[in-house]
């Protein structure tokens, strides 16, 4: 990072390992969020954390909108140079502590620095939210995806598991009931067909599209961490 940082994504990695020393698991773009981190509680202790190349009005707004799915969020950006951007911005700061919202500062070595606590109460919880983010971190296999990006197709559970189900097709076609031993919910992936990689070859018969194909090609390294792992849901949409 000694030549600065270009973008959002270049924020991930010091940002997770900076976490993962408070003893969080971390993995990125999980239900619209750059960045989901669970702690091992019980019930776990959730922390979103949303990434932007410099600290504005649009990072405190998806603040606002994740923090009733999570018990912390945490606002992370590339300090500037010269001391003068946001960061040293008292209101600012003031702003983020009266919301609850931590900051974090990032420079341009990929140094992490805390600006401001998370200590303020959060607002009213939403459990069905955060249960849905819980579970899409738990399923998940692996980080696959990196935080902060929002162009490339995400790396969800449902993904992998429809990528396991590939790979099992692209000898030959299948029953749902001969993928069941590596992927329980097999059935429903096939007969749903979100990516339109699969197609009938017959009665209670899938085989692999050029679509599947071209898939199996494209994410190669998914199909080792492509273990099933509860009830897949499909993709959901990030907002940005």
């Amino acid at each position: 990072m000694a030549g600065g940082l270009v973008l959002e994504t270049s924020l991930y990695p010091p940002v997770k390992a900076f976490l993962e020393g408070l003893g969080y698991t971390v993995k990125g773009e999980i239900g619209g969020c750059d960045l989901l981190a669970l702690r091992d509680d019980d019930p776990p202790i959730v922390v979103i954390g949303e990434l932007k190349l410099s600290f504005n009005l649009e990072l405190v707004l998806q603040a606002v909108d994740r923090a009733t799915a999570c018990d912390e969020v945490w606002l992370a950006a590339q300090t500037s140079i010269r001391g003068n951007g946001r960061e040293s911005d008292a209101r600012f700061r003031n702003l983020c502590r009266r919301l609850g919202f931590g900051m974090l500062g990032v420079s341009r070595t990929g140094d992490v620095s805390v600006l401001v606590s998370p200590v303020a109460p959060l607002p009213r919880r939403d459990p069905k939210r955060r249960s849905r983010l819980v579970e899409e971190h738990k399923r998940r296999q692996g980080d696959p995806a990196v935080g902060g990006g929002s162009r490339a197709p995400i790396m969800t559970a449902y993904r992998q598991q429809a990528l396991a189900c590939a790979s099992e097709l692209s000898s030959g076609p299948r029953r749902p009931r001969d993928l069941k031993p590596t992927t329980p919910d097999a059935a429903k992936i096939l007969y749903s067909n979100v990516y339109g990689w699969f197609d009938r070859a017959g009665r209670g018969v899938y085989a692999l599209t050029p679509a599947g194909r071209e898939a199996l090609i494209r994410w190669p390294r998914q199909l080792a961490n492509a273990t099933p792992n509860g009830t897949p849901e499909p993709e959901p949409s990030r907002p940005r």
